[in-house]
């Protein structure tokens, strides 16, 4: 299994970028998508998860603001992120927990981190 992820660029306060993460491989099903970012200096924090069934939890700095969102027929999960705030600046990373098509066991996978950076 591997983890594709694109999107992260450099905007400024205000601007949109759209992060996502695919998976390939032996899949036979993903549970939990999800995202989480580090920034420099601190540890690394959940941003959105949302469930095989469309259930989404946000953290309280990015409600309002961000979107996660997951096609289960593409293996794929998407953070559209509105609004961005010179905080919000951080490597990115996706966490998927995937059952394997040999198995059916579920791991936890997680992604290349993606930089996020909005100037102010």
């Amino acid at each position: 299994v591997q983890l594709q992820a694109s999107g992260g660029g450099s905007v400024q306060t205000g601007g949109s970028l759209t992060l996502a993460c695919a998976g390939s491989g032996s899949i036979f099903s993903i549970n939990q998508m999800g995202w989480f970012r580090q920034a420099p200096g601190k540890q690394r924090e959940l941003v959105a998860v949302i469930t095989s069934g469309g259930r989404t939890t946000y953290a309280q700095p990015v409600k309002g603001r961000f979107n996660i969102s997951r096609d289960n027929a593409k293996n794929t999960v998407w953070l559209q992120m509105n609004a961005l705030k010179p905080e919000d600046t951080a490597v990115y990373f996706c966490n998927l927990y995937i059952a394997g098509s040999y198995d059916r066991q579920t791991e936890n996978y997680w992604g290349p981190g993606t930089q996020v950076t909005v100037s102010s």
